[in-house]
């Protein structure tokens, strides 16, 4: 992760402070930052950017990952670490692995070396992560519920000091709120694009029910087919017969 993608493209020292010889000045001028962030709209996927550069920044670890609560699956969205295979993709149930239990129970866990070895933990083939040592992971709340876990891992042994606990579970109280409203925003865009979807389908349905003189599922199938034989969505073929009829329309005129 770039230093380069902190708030608003405001250069890293800004943010957590200057490299101060005292680590609590930065750690302060850094949750002074992210308190603030909370009043503002940003995009959700750069809200976990952002979370896992701040922590990255402030606590010293290999890997970093942040999960987002989605319905009863914790769903990760954000790496330190690039792992297109697996961000999007990799679900876990609440209560599973070591970043389940600490949802479903919300309470950190931190594990020093051997973390393997926790009857908790799970593995994942496609984590290398999975062979680190040491694993912090708190949840990340939001009005007394959870919305998601945040989890450290270092390659080697690490005994987890109570300032770093606290401070990562500092992060995830602060943080929580601010996810929680991305992740509602972005659904509330979701379904506002799949509302004009719907709209301009159903209008070139209607279009080729009166040309073709077919009926309504005929219609549907025919716009479905095309986008399958043209590899392109139905919203772009949906469109395309609107516009061609809008042409046609207006020659006629």
């Amino acid at each position: 992760m770039s230093a380069t993608t902190a708030w608003e493209g405001t250069p890293r020292s800004l943010l957590v402070g200057p490299k101060s010889t005292n680590p609590f000045a930065r750690q302060h001028a850094f949750l002074n930052r992210i308190a603030t962030r909370t009043s503002s709209a940003v995009p959700f996927e750069q809200v976990l950017a952002q979370l896992v550069d701040f922590v990255i920044s402030v606590v010293e670890c290999d890997s970093c990952f942040v999960y987002v609560l989605e319905g009863d699956e914790l769903v990760l969205r954000a790496s330190k670490n690039p792992h297109p295979e697996a961000v999007d993709r990799l679900k876990l149930k609440v209560g599973q692995g070591i970043t389940g239990w600490v949802a479903q129970h919300r309470q950190p866990v931190a594990v020093a070396c051997n973390a393997c070895n926790d009857v908790r933990f799970q593995f994942f083939n496609e984590l290398p992560e999975d062979r680190f040592e040491a694993f912090l992971s708190v949840p990340l709340m939001s009005r007394g519920r959870v919305v998601g876990v945040l989890n450290l891992q270092n390659r080697a042994a690490h005994d987890y000091s109570e300032r770093e606990s606290t401070l990562i579970s500092t992060v995830g109280f602060l943080v929580g709120a601010e996810i929680e409203m991305a992740r509602l925003e972005k659904e509330k865009s979701q379904l506002a694009d799949q509302l004009k979807i719907r709209k301009v389908v159903e209008r070139a349905k209607g279009i080729l029910q009166r040309q073709l003189k077919i009926s309504e599922p005929e219609a549907y199938e025919m716009l479905q087919r095309q986008s399958q034989q043209r590899r392109k969505p139905m919203r772009d073929i949906a469109e395309a017969v609107v516009l061609s009829h809008a042409v046609t329309h207006n020659e006629c005129d």
